[in-house]
């Protein structure tokens, strides 16, 4: 992992302005997050922190994917969350009582990284209520994000849950064909919506035999995305269905 200081920050002002924590900072608050935010390159398969490691910083990815995830006592994988570009990731840490990671950060593939100081930040957030209240605002936003997450894990089958992850790769407005590039190892995706990989396979063999889809490696061809979306629904009903 090679860490230093950004090259040149006169030109990401837009950049990190799209960032939810610093949208409502103002120029000046911004300029402190810039002088101390670093660039990080982590090669494939490196770990950027580890599960218990004290929370220093939190960051954005630029490149690449970054998986968190969580060991279990057997040493099994399971990732909560797929990291891909344009994200936020281990902000929440900040906030902690003893500032731990909860989860590993672990590089997919090749990763840019900017990394930004919690105490920094800390510091902007307790000399102004304002960006204090437009921060709660804006997480309070995830946190309902996470709960519909959560709700898609434990309640959905298996293939509605994958199913809606292809879907959710697709824009609202498209009917038609579509081809879905998983960016990441099918494992991982497998892992990510708490299903083994086998099913993973199998379900998308049978959307396969079933017309929906062709699978070539990485890349899903919907051949109907409509078509999809209903067949979706009916997984829905039948599954809220068994719960009574």
């Amino acid at each position: 992992m090679q860490s230093k200081y950004y090259p040149d920050t006169s030109t990401i002002d837009e950049e990190l302005r799209q960032i939810y924590l610093f949208t409502n900072l103002n120029d000046q608050q911004l300029a402190r997050i810039k002088e101390n935010m670093r660039h990080i390159q982590l090669d494939e398969g490196g770990f950027l922190f580890k599960h218990g490691q004290h929370a220093a910083r939190f960051f954005m990815l630029k490149k690449g994917h970054i998986k968190l995830l969580r060991l279990s006592r057997e040493g099994a994988e399971k990732v909560f969350e797929v990291v891909s570009p344009g994200q936020t990731f281990a902000e929440a840490a900040m906030f902690m009582p003893k500032s731990s990671y909860p989860m590993t950060a672990q590089a997919v593939s090749d990763c840019s990284i900017l990394c930004f100081e919690n105490k920094i930040f800390i510091e902007i957030l307790k000399e102004s209520w304002d960006t204090c209240f437009q921060l709660m605002f804006q997480m309070s936003q995830r946190i309902r994000m996470w709960i519909n997450e959560i709700d898609h894990l434990t309640l959905q089958s298996a293939s509605y849950r994958l199913i809606n992850y292809l879907l959710y790769q697709i824009p609202d407005a498209h009917k038609n064909v579509y081809e879905v590039k998983f960016s990441v190892p099918k494992h991982v995706i497998a892992s990510r919506l708490s299903i083994k990989p086998e099913t993973l396979s199998r379900i998308l063999h049978t959307l396969n035999k079933e017309g929906f889809i062709t699978v070539k490696g990485s890349i899903i061809r919907i051949h109907n995305v409509d078509r999809l979306r209903l067949y979706a629904v009916g997984i829905d009903v039948v599954s809220q269905e068994k719960m009574y």
